[in-house]
């Protein structure tokens, strides 16, 4: 059995399907157990917890300092690399020797052919066709650019109408413009992107690619999300960033999510809770060795055909793909960060209420890539004696620690930081420590709100301009909505987070439910 191409428990059987299973369990119960031997605790022994609380606030300060840092560099490299001319970049390069499984060839931007893939479902023309244009305004050229349009027949007659007036709109603009619609109820299939996207590639081998003879290691992909509006040096940064890799045909390329693209419309914890995402992708490009495909983003054909294109039955298909490829590679594949945004939407639906739940089921849907964790760790034990194991367990433990703090540090400081004085009882409410305690805690908080600071002067001065209509007043709305972090780090962060791991403890998988786009 191709121990790679697992989904989840239940492809499985016998020992295999325990032992994925226990898996599935471990990081939710790990969670759990934290949460739960912190609450005990603070009624048993409330003098050690409080001296934790004071430890972890502690953590968390310098926590906060070592990503300020990170994010500030990540910042200022990428807004040089938006004033770069990439284009100039990609001639004065000229040909490089490039290793390819057929040997050494050689390279230049203008060989490369640009395979950008869109998979949609029921978005209206507005978006894809402000997605599509981007492509087109910029500067790379289109004769070099097969556009795939992949949509999905359960999305109806709209989706189906949209997509056709857009081919007829932009037909001859391409290299070449290849419509593809993914049939619905397949068997073994979750309806989802990861489904749709496959079935898009392995028409366009069949149809295009090998009907063409087109030579593979001359082909880069881009599965962007139907909302990624591009910058016009995309795809000249992508091939510079291709070029000068040493290991070009191992690694993927991830631009910078920022969500601009409806920003001064979209309510303030939407906004928060996108521009919060866009810094940790930010401090992430910076830390290469913990880095992982998200979202929108680019890679080798070469590498797609090796494994066989996405997974089917995935909801994260965005970073299993980078997973499948680390294992299939066994280690060597890598992340290349291009410093290099790309702008989508902030999450909004038609009101306050409903973008609220939208947004609470879009960051669970982000949490539930804890599934990626029992897969490597899965894949690590199948694995043991052809892999670099230090290198296997040192990312499994960056994923654990990444879902675990995820789902915790928020309710360990927002809520059971105050356990010990509430449930400590008469013996500890008398002690020093007790008193001074709601002090320390606030003076180190009160500290680390300089991260929170930080955040609202980074996310106003990445704006867009501001459409003609607003107030100036509405920068100061913009810097307020920052003081909303707190509460929106446990209610969209901490919250979902908890609850997609209690669903994969608990063999309830989630489906892939489509975020709204509204603008």
């Amino acid at each position: 059995m191709d121990y790679l191409k697992i989904g989840r428990a239940d492809e499985l059987s016998g020992k295999d399907y325990k032992l994925y299973r226990i898996l599935e369990i471990f990081p939710g119960f790990l969670s759990w157990l934290t949460l739960f031997l912190l609450t005990v605790l603070s009624f048993v022994f409330p003098v050690y917890i409080a001296f934790f609380i004071i430890a972890f606030d502690v953590y968390w300060l310098l926590l906060v300092l070592y990503l300020g840092i990170h994010l500030a560099s990540s910042y200022i490299k990428m807004k040089k690399n938006i004033k770069f001319d990439w284009q100039k970049k990609c001639q004065n390069l000229g040909s490089i020797d490039i290793k390819t499984k057929s040997g050494i060839k050689k390279l230049n931007w203008e060989d490369l052919l640009q395979i950008v893939i869109f998979p949609a479902y029921n978005e209206s023309y507005e978006v894809i066709n402000t997605s599509i244009q981007s492509i087109i305004n910029g500067k790379y050229p289109s004769k070099n650019i097969v556009l795939v349009l992949t949509i999905e027949e359960r999305g109806g007659l709209e989706i189906l109408e949209n997509a056709k007036k857009i081919k007829e709109q932009y037909k001859g603009l391409f290299k070449k413009f290849i419509l593809s619609i993914h049939p619905d109820g397949i068997e073994g299939e979750l309806k989802g992107k990861g489904a749709n996207q496959a079935w898009a590639a392995q028409i366009i081998k069949n149809d295009y690619v090998d009907k063409e003879k087109l030579d593979y290691d001359k082909i880069l992909v881009s599965v962007f999300d139907i909302d990624t509006i591009i910058y016009p040096d995309y795809f000249f940064n992508l091939a510079y960033r291709f070029l000068t890799n040493k290991n070009q045909y191992r690694a993927s390329y991830q631009p910078i999510p920022v969500y601009h693209n409806n920003v001064w419309q979209a309510p303030f914890f939407a906004r928060v809770a996108a521009s919060s995402n866009t810094f940790w992708q930010m401090m992430q490009q910076i830390r290469q060795e913990k880095l992982a495909t998200y979202s929108s983003h680019s890679m080798t054909w070469q590498a797609l055909v090796d494994i066989g294109f996405w997974s089917k039955t995935m909801v994260s298909e965005d970073s299993r793909i980078f997973w499948h490829c680390f294992c299939y590679y066994k280690g060597d594949y890598t992340v290349e960060p291009m410093y290099y945004p790309v702008s989508m939407d902030v999450t909004m639906d038609a009101s306050f209420k409903e973008t609220a739940k939208a947004l609470y089921i879009q960051q669970r849907r982000w949490g539930w890539g804890v599934e990626n964790l029992p897969y490597l760790m899965f894949n690590t034990y199948k694995l043991k004696g052809q892999i670099p194991m230090k290198k296997f367990v040192g990312r499994i433990l960056v994923q654990l620690y990444g879902f675990h703090s995820w789902a915790t540090n928020a309710l360990i400081i927002g809520v059971i930081g105050w356990f010990p004085l509430f449930f400590g009882g008469d013996s500890f409410n008398s002690t020093t420590l007790s008193a001074n305690l709601p002090a320390i805690t606030r003076t180190l908080m009160t500290l680390a709100m300089s991260g929170l600071v930080f955040s609202a002067i980074l996310s106003t001065l990445l704006l867009p301009k501001k459409p003609k209509h607003l107030s100036v007043l509405k920068y100061l709305v913009m810097l307020g909505q920052w003081l909303f972090l707190p509460l929106s780090i446990i209610i969209f962060g901490s919250v979902p987070g908890l609850e997609a791991q209690s669903r994969l403890m608990m063999g309830k998988y989630l489906g892939f439910k489509v975020t709204p786009k509204s603008r």
